[in-house]
């Protein structure tokens, strides 16, 4: 198993997507995952996951939508200040 990456990415940053089919969104870290180098983005990059039902809690089955996390280096930093995309360097 790979060592954790020290991430620059902190949870509740704004970020804008630089690759993939979400390309250009802009959205808000609420997760981030070291040891596989990966963030989750509120709203964005949305996939169905499906689930059967379940009579003991009472939820039904079918297709629910969920956020897939997206890999770290396909993400960057909005500056607070100019509100455009940024490297962070290390501090």
């Amino acid at each position: 198993m790979e060592k954790p990456v020290k991430m620059k990415l902190k949870k509740g940053d704004k970020i804008v997507v630089i690759a993939g089919k979400e390309k250009g969104k802009q959205g808000e870290i609420s997760k981030i995952s070291p040891a596989t180098n990966k963030v989750l983005v509120t709203g964005l990059n949305m996939v169905k996951k499906a689930t059967k039902p379940n009579q003991q809690t009472g939820e039904g089955g079918g297709l629910i939508p969920k956020e897939a996390p997206i890999h770290a280096s396909n993400v960057m930093l909005i500056d607070a200040k100019t509100q455009k995309p940024t490297r962070k360097r290390a501090e």
